[in-house]
């Protein structure tokens, strides 16, 4: 079951049957993501397939990790399977 660990806590875990794989990445249902340590951030970037993404500080125990979480708002067409779903990176381990 993959599972994203920041600061030696888990962040996100969910099946593999749940999970999405793109470009290398894996995103996270929303639905598996402890909320409590996502922080909204004023970062946006643009990719030209996926569309705006918009990023969360992750948070555990008092530090924070800038922009290490993003998802796809409104994602395009090619991207929809990522609607709600979480990706992270800047030091989140991910095990699988």
């Amino acid at each position: 079951m993959p599972k994203a660990i920041w600061n030696n806590q888990i962040i996100a875990e969910a099946a593999s049957k749940d999970i999405h794989r793109v470009e290398g990445n894996i995103y996270f249902p929303l639905s598996a993501v402890k909320q409590e340590y996502l922080k909204p951030s004023n970062t946006h970037t643009h990719c030209v397939w996926k569309g705006e993404a918009s990023y969360y500080n992750v948070e555990v125990d008092g530090k924070v990790n800038e922009d290490a979480a993003w998802y796809y708002p409104e994602p395009s067409a090619l991207a929809a399977r990522i609607k709600d779903h979480v990706a992270f990176w800047h030091g989140v381990t991910i095990e699988e």
